[in-house]
């Protein structure tokens, strides 16, 4: 079963790519994402990597949290389920 972890306090110029390449020593990574503001096409200095083994996941947590990546100390934990949020308003009315 694939399992899928939070990558916080990333720097703001990490790549999906070197977030992949960061976590590929731990095993089979199904997914790793950056994500992005879509107003100023920056990275939220956050992400997600997604293992194909639960194992794997949790020897990255145990190395990777608290490690260094590009000069950040990194927060790594297992992601959790997004919270339903309230609807945005409607301004244009």
């Amino acid at each position: 079963m694939a399992k899928k972890l939070f990558i916080g306090n990333l720097n703001y110029d990490t790549t999906s790519d070197g977030l992949r390449d960061a976590f590929a020593q731990f095993g089979n990574i199904t997914d790793a994402t950056v994500i992005i503001d879509r107003m100023s096409g920056r990275s939220k200095g956050f992400g997600f990597v997604e293992f194909e083994d639960d194992s794997a996941a949790d020897a990255a947590i145990s190395s990777m949290n608290g490690s260094e990546l590009e000069g950040r100390e990194l927060i790594v934990n297992e992601a959790r389920p997004m919270e339903p949020r309230a609807p945005r308003r409607d301004f244009n009315r």
